[in-house]
């Protein structure tokens, strides 16, 4: 039994799990039904609908791992295959996997390898995610594939596109916020009559692989610790300018997270039973900014100095500009490079700099980052 979970069976078992849990979590987004809740009137046909979203997620995820691993033996470094995450969540929708990655089994020595080896993944994926939206925009379906999830917006006498303004801050709806280049794709190849609804994009597999394919590529593109963008980012300026400039981009990344969670006016307000409730969590949140920072600084009190001085200045932006709200689904982020992955980067002991190719692509992974960022990607 042992044997079937060692070697390449563990990576190809793990492969074909992740290819079921993305279908099911495919066919949850097209259909908009749980698979639990509905499981009795769910058919295998409908299931295999998710394929529409797996493949193309999938495509995006293995070509950005294989970028890392062919690039990698090109480099003679040896490294495992990849390691895919399942992650279907069942009573929650989920995208069917946590991810992938691979693990470098040798110490690197030099900054052209770790150059070459991050961004080799990032550039893969994202040429595959342009490719998928492009093709997503090129080959969008009529309105009916709409009404046949939603009949009932077939009741009003107009485009169902001028029923769902009518209730612009709908809770129910998922919104996702485009970005730079994702506005860019959709006005270039797509017909303006079949764009869909910002409330019913999730219905677009294509669309929705190739959305997260930019925004994955964006996450992995942050210079921050041992993320791709890290590893760019610190061969490209060395490990003295990166030791200051990947805490910094921490600081800012979960500060920017935390942005009205909170306010002064939630306190002097709530009534004796609530102000408990939200003391706790307001203590708990203090409590989990300093775990996100308590790799900055070896001393205990420095970071917990700086977790307050990143509360006490959300307090300052809230109170004098309450329109200004972080997007809260990155902290776990912030909290998994702060306090799992780390924040700086190991040293090579060389000071060589990059030739001048390198350095021209570590730009250009910078301006993809910033073109496929969404500082709001999905509420």
């Amino acid at each position: 039994m042992k044997k079937i979970f060692r070697g390449p069976r563990l990576h190809l078992i793990l492969f074909l799990v992740t290819i079921i849990t993305t279908t099911v979590s495919g066919y949850e987004w097209i259909s908009g039904k749980p698979v639990l809740a509905f499981y009795k009137t769910i058919s295998l046909d409908d299931l295999l609908q998710g394929f529409w979203f797996s493949v193309p997620f999938l495509a995006f995820l293995t070509f950005h791992e294989f970028g890392h691993f062919f690039m990698a033996k090109i480099r003679n470094i040896e490294v495992t295959l990849p390691y895919y995450i399942p992650g279907w969540l069942g009573i929650l929708t989920s995208l069917g996997t946590f991810g992938a990655f691979i693990k470098i089994k040798e110490r690197i020595t030099n900054r052209n390898d770790y150059f070459d080896i991050g961004i080799a993944g990032p550039l893969a994926g994202f040429v595959v995610a342009v490719g998928v939206l492009i093709y997503g925009f090129s080959n969008l379906p009529s309105d009916d594939f709409v009404y046949a999830i939603h009949p009932e917006y077939k009741n009003f006498n107009g485009n169902y596109r001028d029923l769902l303004n009518l209730t612009p801050n709908n809770p129910n709806a998922i919104v996702f916020g485009k970005s730079i280049l994702y506005n860019f794709l959709e006005s270039t190849f797509a017909d303006p009559s079949r764009i869909p609804h910002i409330y019913e994009l999730s219905h677009y597999p294509i669309l929705l692989a190739g959305f997260l394919g930019l925004l994955f590529t964006a996450l992995n593109l942050l210079p921050i610790g041992q993320l791709d963008g890290g590893h760019i980012m610190f061969s490209l300026i060395g490990k003295k300018a990166f030791d200051i400039v990947s805490p910094v981009f921490l600081v800012v990344l979960v500060a920017y997270s935390g942005l009205g969670l909170f306010s002064l006016n939630e306190f002097s307000a709530a009534y004796t039973d609530q102000q408990y409730e939200l003391i706790l969590k307001f203590l708990f949140f203090v409590y989990f900014n300093y775990l996100s920072f308590s790799r900055i600084f070896k001393s205990k009190a420095s970071n917990w100095i700086l977790a307050l001085s990143v509360v006490l200045l959300q307090f300052l932006i809230t109170k004098y500009s309450p329109q200004t709200v972080g997007y809260s689904g990155f902290l776990a982020f912030g909290f998994l490079i702060g306090r799992v992955l780390g924040v700086y980067h190991p040293d090579t002991g060389e000071s060589k700099p990059l030739n001048f190719t390198r350095q021209l692509l570590g730009w250009l992974a910078i301006l993809i980052f910033i073109v496929c960022f969404s500082p709001n990607p999905i509420n």
